[in-house]
């Protein structure tokens, strides 16, 4: 047997998946194929195909599920229910497979009492609440990770951004937890790190640093716009990628700037030192704390400006992250002190949508055809608390015949939003669609929404530029900082202050009313459609002016 072990260990290591598999079960009696055998049997078939079969995620599932049941006290055992867990979400995310949560429920509660808080059962019981749409129990096992001050840096970052969900949080809150995430990213010696230039440069080398350059995800639409249009004469630009994979929309843009470099596979030593043998000047962070950020990269100093701009609209805590680009819609005067970065205050707008393919019409109300209101959101379900779902149920009683079409912008399972309906006794009223793989097909299904309910205290952003592309308003609420009252800039900047909600009752006032008034309805989409290619929502020059003037401002004060 000692042997065998070697042999599988050898080919584990040499990634030759397929021959392992085929050696297990052809060299061993199922008797002997004992636990940590069967979690390396479960872990090759789930790699061969990168996770992307759906008969190889179901029989890895089974075969991890069995290994716990026959091990359930071990820590071999404890392994096989982690595996067992995260391959039964995936199962479901990317196959819509039948999935028993309650059992999955189950197995955590007793290997939970038997283990403790082990931190990797509790990151997989993390990933099903969050496939579930739990907030509140997902906010309940960060913080009880958080906690134990040894927590991984992705888990503490996943607490600060969770509680942007929350109704209930303040700037403070952000501001102190941000200060405490910065105590806990590693320092590095400078004896191992290449000197940061202190030279100008013939031209600004400005880089941005993202993991999320690829497909279509939201940020390619508010970089497009910079990156389409700036000086190279003045300007030599870099960018750096974080992404395990690369795609059409990754190469786009490696072929609009000067250079890029792909730093997933290099340490944070290795990435800072490429980083600053470059040479950059600027280096604008597009993810702060979500995504697949390297935000201890910045701790420790990239370039002799860092700013943060796009993927995180809140403070990053970090003393080393010199501004933060935002509006002044967004951030007020007397709150700049909960920002630790200086505030870089674009003159209308902190970002700008570079546009659809899709030619835009001038599409009617769909109340015409329908005679009753639809209202739709189709932001990620994460962003649909309780007091979401109650503010919108009131609206869907009072507002006749109304409807409402939601979808999420990540794939969520809806039971748990179907419950919270359910419970306000407005689920019938509810559409509940999944996302599309054609983008044009995503922005025409606006066309069926009268009216747009923006979700708070975290407002949508790329839906409600796409609902305003497509002439569909979107109601808004006041927030308390960056964050929640990216709404309210848009709305600004579009002219249509009248759709920004004080509280939620004016919320639900403003609904009702705009309901019944479907002249106004009309009156505010033709607008709109007249407006907005003019409007700072949209107008990539005047924006990519303004922005690449604010950067030669910080830059001058070098």
């Amino acid at each position: 047997m000692e042997e065998k072990s070697l042999i599988f260990k050898k080919l584990f290591y040499e990634k030759r998946y397929n021959e392992l598999i085929f050696a297990i079960q052809t060299t061993l009696e199922e008797k002997k194929k004992t636990t940590p055998i069967q979690n390396l049997l479960g872990v090759c078939i789930t790699l061969r195909s990168n996770g992307k079969s759906k008969e190889d995620l179901l029989w890895a599932t089974k075969i991890f599920k069995q290994a716990y049941l026959n091990e359930n006290q071990t820590n071999d055992g404890l392994l096989s229910l982690v595996n067992f867990i995260n391959t039964s979400v995936d199962s479901n995310n990317f196959f819509d497979t039948e999935v028993n949560f309650k059992e999955i429920f189950h197995y955590f509660k007793e290997a939970n009492s038997f283990f403790g808080d082990n931190e990797g059962l509790i990151l997989a019981i993390l990933r099903v609440h969050k496939h579930l749409n739990n907030s509140e129990m997902i906010l309940f096992y960060l913080k009880s990770l958080v906690e134990k001050k040894n927590c991984k840096i992705s888990t503490f970052c996943s607490y600060i951004y969770f509680n942007c969900f929350k109704k209930e949080q303040n700037q403070k809150f952000f501001f102190d937890q941000s200060k405490l995430l910065e105590q806990n990213l590693p320092k590095y010696d400078e004896k191992d790190l290449v000197k940061i230039h202190d030279n100008k440069n013939d031209k600004i080398r400005l880089a941005f640093l993202s993991a999320d350059i690829v497909g279509r995800h939201s940020i390619t639409y508010f970089l497009k716009t910079i990156l389409l249009k700036y000086d190279k004469k003045k300007y030599q630009i870099f960018l750096f990628f974080n992404n395990t994979k690369e795609d059409l929309t990754t190469n786009f843009f490696k072929e609009i700037v000067d250079q890029s470099f792909n730093i997933k596979t290099l340490n944070d030593t290795d990435s800072i030192n490429l980083i600053r043998k470059n040479k950059i000047d600027i280096i604008i962070d597009l993810m702060g704390i979500t995504s697949e950020n390297r935000i201890a990269l910045f701790k420790n100093r990239l370039a002799p400006i860092q700013i943060s701009w796009l993927g995180y609209c809140n403070t990053t805590g970090l003393r080393n992250m010199d501004y933060i680009i935002s509006d002044r819609n967004l951030i007020y005067p007397n709150e700049e002190n909960l920002y630790t970065e200086k505030i870089i205050f674009l003159p209308e707008i902190w970002n700008c949508h570079s546009g659809f393919d899709l030619k835009r019409k001038d599409n009617p109300l769909p109340f015409k055809n329908n005679k009753y209101i639809t209202f739709g959101s189709f932001n990620n379900f994460n962003k649909i608390n309780n007091n979401v779902v109650e503010t919108w149920s009131k609206i869907l009683k009072e507002v006749t015949n109304s409807k409402l079409i939601l979808k999420s912008s990540i794939k969520k399972n809806t039971e748990k939003l179907k419950e919270l309906f359910k419970k306000n006794d407005v689920l019938e009223s509810i559409t509940f669609l999944k996302r599309t793989s054609s983008y044009e097909d995503h922005l025409n299904t606006y066309k069926e929404i009268d009216i747009a309910l923006d979700t708070f205290p975290y407002n949508g952003v790329t839906t409600s530029f796409e609902a305003i592309w497509m002439n569909v308003p979107v109601l808004t609420m006041k927030g308390f900082n960056f964050n929640s009252r990216c709404g309210e800039s848009i709305n600004k900047n579009i002219g249509l202050n009248y759709l920004i909600a004080d509280d939620e009752n004016d919320y639900i006032f403003k609904a009702i009313k705009l309901s019944n008034d479907t002249e106004k309805l009309i009156t505010i989409r033709n607008k709109i459609f007249n407006e907005l290619t003019s409007s700072s929502l949209f107008d990539k020059n005047q924006f990519s002016l303004k922005f690449f003037k604010s950067l030669e401002t910080v830059y001058n004060q070098l």
